[in-house]
C-alpha cells in the first residue's frame, strides 16, 4: 500500500448479507415457512459506508480482515467493480457475515456471525500507511479498529464512528464512544436515556457532534457547545421504504461528504436523512446508493435550495478546533 490521497479511510467492517423477506417481525415459531427468494450480497457497515463516501465522489480507501473463501471473493469483486481500493489481510476464521430478516415495511432482524476472534488485531501497517494520505478515519466498532481511531487523532485527522444499537451501557462500545469526533448511534435502544448517553459521550469524550438516528422518527444532532436540533425523516414520493438494509450507513456517508465539504452539522445531518431514506427505496443492502445530482436535487426539493460549497474547502481538522454552529 502507498500513501495514496484519500478523502474518507473506513477501517473494518466487510461482510456479506444473506437478505430472508418475511411478512412481519418477530416471526412466530414454526417448523418451517415459505419465503420469497433468498439473496446473499455484499453487506455490513464499513461496505456501506466506503461505497457510499465513493458513490457521492469522495476518494475513499476500504481496510480489513477478509477469509480465503466465497464470501471474501465477493467482496474483491463487488469493490473492484465499483471502482474501490480495497485493502486487506487475510484470516483463517473468514469473512464476516449475516443473516437478515426484512419485514414487509422494510424493518429488519439481523443474525451477526462476526467470524474473527474477539482479540484478533492484524498489523497495524493495514490502516496506517492509507492514514498516511487521509483526510478523515472512519472506524467500524471492531475491537482492533479503535487503534486505527487513537492513530488518526495523534496524526491530527479527524474521526468518526457508527456505535449502531448501543444500549449506552456494553463496555465494547464506549472506547469508540470516546475516541471519536463524529459520533453515531441508533435510536433504537436508548428510549427513556438518549440525553444521559449522549451527555456522557461529550463530557467523556473528544466528540464534536453526536447524531442519534431512529429511522422513521428521524435524527437528532447534537454539537458540542452549539445545542440539539432534529432533523425530519424525509419521505421521498414515489420511492416508499422497502428495505431498511444499510440506510444507517448511507447516512454516515452522506453526513462525511457534506462535512468534508465544509457543511454544518445542520447541512450534513439533512444529507443524511435523504441518502438514508434513498437506500431504503430498494430491496437488499447497498443495492441502491445514491449519487452527488440526486442528492442535491433531493435536498432542494426537500430542504430548500442552498449554496454549493466547493469540495475541497478545508475542514478543521485539529483535535482542538470548535465545532460548527448547527444553526449555521
Amino acid at each position: 500500500m502507498t500513501a495514496e490521497s484519500t478523502d474518507v479511510l473506513v477501517v473494518g467492517g466487510a461482510g456479506v448479507d444473506t437478505i430472508v423477506r418475511v411478512e412481519s417481525l418477530p416471526v412466530p415459531f414454526a417448523d418451517s415457512y415459505a419465503v420469497p427468494p433468498i439473496h446473499t450480497v455484499v453487506g455490513h457497515t464499513g461496505s456501506g459506508v466506503a461505497l457510499g463516501c465513493h458513490r457521492l465522489g469522495l476518494r475513499a480507501c476500504f481496510v480489513d480482515v477478509i477469509g480465503d473463501d466465497h464470501e471474501g471473493r465477493m467482496l474483491q469483486d463487488r469493490f473492484a467493480e465499483e471502482g474501490l481500493r480495497f485493502e486487506t489481510v487475510v484470516h483463517p476464521s473468514g469473512t464476516r457475515r449475516a443473516v437478515n430478516l426484512v419485514d414487509a415495511t422494510g424493518r429488519r432482524m439481523s443474525f451477526y456471525d462476526a467470524r474473527h476472534p474477539y482479540d484478533l488485531v492484524p498489523d497495524a501497517a493495514l490502516w496506517r500507511e492509507p492514514l498516511a494520505g487521509a483526510r478523515h478515519v472512519h472506524a467500524s466498532i471492531m475491537p482492533w479498529t479503535v487503534h486505527a481511531l487513537e492513530d488518526a487523532t495523534a496524526a491530527g485527522v479527524t474521526t468518526s464512528t457508527d456505535l449502531h444499537d448501543w444500549d449506552g451501557h456494553n463496555p465494547h462500545h464506549r472506547p469508540f464512544a470516546y475516541a471519536a469526533d463524529l459520533v453515531f448511534v441508533s435510536g433504537s435502544r436508548l428510549a427513556g436515556i438518549q440525553d444521559a448517553v449522549v451527555a456522557d459521550v461529550l463530557d467523556r469524550g473528544r466528540a464534536r457532534v453526536v447524531v442519534v438516528m431512529d429511522g422513521a422518527r428521524g435524527s437528532r444532532v447534537t454539537v458540542r457547545d452549539g445545542g440539539s436540533f432534529a432533523v425530519p425523516a424525509v419521505d421521498l414520493a414515489g420511492r416508499p421504504a422497502v428495505d431498511s438494509n444499510g440506510a444507517g450507513d448511507a447516512y454516515v456517508s452522506a453526513f462525511l461528504q457534506a462535512w468534508l465539504a465544509g457543511g454544518d452539522a445542520r447541512a450534513a445531518s439533512q444529507a443524511g436523512a435523504v441518502a438514508g431514506a434513498w437506500a431504503c427505496g430498494t430491496a437488499g443492502t447497498h443495492s441502491s446508493l445514491i449519487g452527488p445530482d440526486e442528492l442535491a436535487r433531493q435536498l432542494d426539493a426537500h430542504f430548500g435550495p442552498r449554496v454549493d460549497t466547493p469540495v475541497d474547502t478545508p475542514v478543521d481538522s485539529q483535535a482542538g478546533a470548535r465545532p460548527r454552529d448547527p444553526s449555521s
